[in-house]
């Protein structure tokens, strides 16, 4: 059909608004055409899903993104000029920067191994207290984050309160929002300054720290990145890491609705720790979507996508479709041992291959906290009391919503000594 004589398409942001993580999902259903057309914010947009959607989606030659994130979006969760924001070469020479500080045994090995003494310690203070674990695991991934970033931290509770609302607020209009932009503005200051002062030779940053890498990092064209942009990528460091806060309190959630798993997950079995980490990936939501531009006119399937179109990529969907996973909408981590996730296949962090495209380079630390994390939790022993474990999908980001709360929480069971020699 001509485009021109297409039906007019209402404007669903008020539907997206309403529904949430479910709103992409309900509207592929309730269609047979290989994509979904819709309006949102006023602007046409069209929906894809599946692994093949993914590659499409990840080719710079038919997606770009540095002009489809909104500004409340870089005003809150990004960060305007952030690497999210680039394309091509400058993205590529952005993107290496977060590679070499995110990727590879040793970085990761780096980080997780400053969060089990933390998390530990933190153990020890809970002891005769009722706590939120989404809260308290916050604090200790805000404090190890930045220790291994070489950024000095005075206090982490309010610098943990502010990265938790970054993400807390980008995808909502109101409070949540507004209080995600003060929390940015705060944040960017405060690392704009330390990046001056280093600059300046008032702060020594540890080589080849996080810190250190920032600072010297240059712009394709040889210049240093301006204080503000150092900033926003020193955050986009720290935050996605705190971020893991949100599967920790979901893995809280995952052991208590299934007891079973707690015994396998204690021992020494890392494949299932790993496989445990990967599930709560795919079965709790986090991100719904991913959006950019078409660069050209394109075409899907038979259907046609004019140059400028919003194209979505549907995150949740696809990690919960039955033609990728089998049962998907029960929490099962033994379907990662049977067949290890295949790449664009299991997206929660996006898809594509991140060293070229804009897939999530601190994925594999997402992973290793997990990995680390999910044992140390299933072993401690608490008390779940009465309270509200909903996970509402017309929430984003949701999370469960009363952070899970646990007391009388008692020492764990001691580490057995093969985990000890594997981690």
């Amino acid at each position: 059909m001509d485009q021109s004589r297409r039906p007019p398409i209402a404007d669903s942001s008020l539907a997206l608004l309403a529904k949430g993580y479910a709103w992409l999902p309900d509207r592929r259903r309730r269609t047979t055409a290989p994509l979904v057309r819709t309006r949102l914010m006023g602007q046409h947009a069209v929906v894809l899903h599946g692994p093949e959607a993914v590659r499409f989606f990840y080719d710079e030659r038919h997606v770009e993104r540095a002009t489809a994130l909104p500004g409340p979006v870089l005003s809150t969760l990004f960060g305007h000029g952030a690497v999210h924001t680039l394309d091509g070469h400058d993205h590529r020479v952005r993107k290496d920067m977060f590679l070499s500080l995110l990727t590879g045994a040793e970085a990761v090995a780096g980080l997780v191994d400053i969060v089990g003494p933390v998390w530990d310690e933190a153990v020890e203070s809970w002891s005769g207290r009722r706590i939120v674990l989404f809260d308290e695991a916050s604090r200790v991934l805000t404090r190890c984050v930045c220790h291994w970033a070489g950024i000095p931290l005075h206090d982490d509770a309010p610098v943990a309160r502010d990265m938790v609302a970054m993400v807390d607020g980008f995808a909502t209009p109101g409070p949540r929002h507004w209080r995600a932009r003060r929390a940015r503005a705060r944040r960017e200051a405060w690392l704009g300054q330390l990046v001056e002062d280093v600059r300046a030779g008032l702060v020594t940053a540890p080589a080849g720290s996080p810190l250190d890498v920032v600072v010297r990092h240059r712009y394709a064209g040889g210049r240093f990145l301006d204080p503000h942009t150092a900033a926003v990528e020193l955050l986009n460091v720290i935050r996605p890491t705190v971020a893991v806060a949100w599967f920790v309190g979901y893995a809280g959630h995952a052991l208590h609705r299934r007891p079973g798993m707690r015994e396998r997950l204690q021992g020494d079995d890392l494949s299932y720790a790993v496989a445990f980490a990967h599930e709560l990936r795919r079965f709790y939501p986090f991100a719904p979507f991913v959006g950019g531009r078409a660069v050209t006119d394109l075409e899907w399937r038979g259907e046609p996508i004019p140059s400028g179109t919003m194209i979505l990529l549907d995150l949740f969907g696809q990690n919960h479709d039955p033609a990728v996973y089998d049962d998907p909408y029960t929490f099962e981590p033994r379907r990662f041992l049977q067949r290890p996730p295949v790449r664009d296949e299991l997206v929660p962090q996006g898809g594509g291959d991140r060293a070229a495209g804009h897939r999530c380079p601190g994925e594999d630390v997402t992973v290793a906290l997990l990995r680390d994390l999910g044992p140390r939790l299933a072993r401690l022993e608490y008390d779940v009391p009465e309270q509200d474990l909903r996970i509402p999908l017309n929430r984003m980001p949701t999370r469960v919503r009363s952070g899970f709360v646990i007391e009388d929480v008692r020492a764990p069971a001691a580490v057995p000594r093969g985990e000890r020699a594997a981690s």
